[in-house]
């Protein structure tokens, strides 16, 4: 159930604003400080419109949950097999070196979040599912809690329709409202979404990834005709940008009306796309070195 407006800490419009201006597109000149995707330091205000909760950022968190879709559940990142999730190389919670995951950067400050590394994320959810996730986050008990889920919203994996953005505001609402009541004193730390524009702008001159997107299309909106630039089909791809920055914006402003709440500023949506960090079987999913610049890049806006 919602709570309501009065009950969550009094949302401050100008901050707002500048949190979805940051995470939405990252421009320089919002805030040069969050604009790099830095955390703000230990205690003080949340470089993303809220009040740092007291506490909140004063400790290294004793567990970690993290909560999302297959990038967060390591999905495709080198795996024995192809298309099968491997959690124990997700950039979150994961266990492999060569990802050095949060979970493993924080072990190294605090010992006592051994083994305390959760993963409730799940391939294929959209934020509609993320409420349901939280809620096993609250079961864990999870002192920081990670979010990384918008993707498939945006590439209408079930229903070929991207989640308009009001039910995806709604949704994700819901989601920190459950992580509000059932966790008070945990940190939530919400990561951007990817700029999926820019995957199709880098890939779709090699045959290679065309032939993998026809195959298995992971992104219906941005891969039907992946090679056509028929007017209908450039003004679809546009939109689905257009929609991810959407979401980013929703992402910052709500997070902001929640002490707990913190962002990476908007870091991975900024993110440069490098071929050799991208899966092979499907030029969409992160590998290992993949999963390794994800973690470096919301570890750098953790501010631990």
């Amino acid at each position: 159930m919602l709570i309501s407006t009065a009950a969550r800490v009094l949302k401050l419009p100008v901050a707002s604003v500048l949190a979805a201006c940051l995470l939405a597109t990252g421009v320089a000149g919002c805030d040069d400080h969050a604009a790099r995707g830095a955390a703000a330091p230990r205690p003080g205000p949340s470089p993303h419109g809220g009040q740092a909760a007291a506490g909140v950022l004063a400790s290294y968190p004793s567990s970690i949950d993290a909560l999302g879709g297959s990038v967060t559940v390591g999905f495709n990142t080198d795996c024995p097999d192809p298309f099968v999730d491997c959690p124990g190389n997700s950039w979150a919670t994961g266990t492999r070196p060569e990802v050095d995951s949060i979970y493993l950067r924080l072990l190294d400050l605090n010992p006592q979040l051994k083994d305390h590394n959760v993963n409730d994320a799940a391939s294929g959810t959209t934020m509609a599912d993320l409420d349901g996730q939280a809620s096993q986050a609250v079961q864990h008990q999870a002192e920081l809690v990670t979010v990384a889920m918008g993707t498939n919203d945006a590439c209408g994996s079930r229903t070929g329709a991207m989640t308009p953005v009001a039910a995806f505001r709604e949704q994700f609402t819901r989601a920190l409202d459950t992580l509000t009541i059932g966790l008070p004193q945990a940190r939530v730390h919400v990561v951007s979404i990817p700029d999926l524009y820019a995957r199709w702008e880098s890939f779709h001159t090699d045959p290679r990834a065309m032939k993998a997107w026809r195959s298995v299309p992971f992104c219906p909106t941005l891969f039907i005709r992946p090679g056509s630039h028929a007017q209908k089909d450039v003004d679809r791809r546009a939109a689905v940008r257009d929609r991810v920055i959407a979401y980013n914006s929703v992402l910052a402003e709500v997070c902001a009306e929640y002490p707990q709440c913190t962002t990476d500023g908007g870091a991975v949506f900024r993110a440069p796309i490098i071929a050799a960090e991208f899966s092979t079987h499907d030029y969409w999913h992160p590998n290992i070195a993949g999963q390794a610049t994800l973690a470096g890049l919301v570890w750098d806006t953790l501010g631990y």
